[in-house]
């Protein structure tokens, strides 16, 4: 069974510090309204050793590192309430991106997790990854968002904005793990 947003106290310090409040909503069948949306997924293979290198490599940001993001975490481990930096360098710039992991699905044939945007994002929203096996082997990973902008540069760059997301995405699905 996946482990999400928690319940009460430690429910509200997760949330403390997000930008937004559909937490875990990345997940969900139907993503929140009034967001841009990006859901894609895509059939790495097959096989369940497929499945557990990748699952591993989402896990523990790897994923993220090797779609060429500079990502600082407060762990090594996705787990509810650990704070992701993702930077995404341009140029001799980095556009840091403070995320938190608000859910993580730790089911043996689907593993991943999702972070939400916390303060100076350039974004507000949330963001999925879960690489999932078929019983017929086939070996899956999908990539969910729903986002708006929020800081200047992202408001003013709009379409480039999008097409900056949709280009990452991209980048998080070319990633194959030896």
């Amino acid at each position: 069974m996946g482990t999400g947003p928690r319940a009460g106290h430690e429910g509200d310090a997760l949330r403390r510090g997000l930008t937004y409040t559909e937490v875990g909503a990345s997940l969900a069948e139907t993503m929140p309204a009034g967001y841009h949306h990006t859901r894609e997924r895509l059939r790495l293979g097959t096989g369940r050793e497929l499945f557990e290198r990748h699952a591993e490599a989402v896990l523990t940001f790897e994923m993220h590192r090797r779609a060429g993001l500079v990502v600082t975490t407060d762990a090594p481990r996705a787990a509810p309430g650990v704070d992701v930096e993702v930077a995404l360098p341009i140029g001799p710039l980095l556009v840091r991106a403070p995320d938190r992991v608000v859910a993580v699905v730790d089911e043996p044939d689907r593993r991943g997790f999702a972070y939400g945007t916390r303060a100076g994002h350039p974004e507000r929203g949330e963001e999925s990854f879960v690489v999932s096996i078929e019983p017929d082997g086939g070996v899956w990973f999908e990539v969910r968002a729903f986002w708006r902008s929020v800081r200047w540069y992202s408001v003013l760059g709009g379409p480039v904005t999008v097409a900056v997301q949709r280009a990452i995405t991209r980048r998080y699905l070319a990633v194959r793990v030896p």
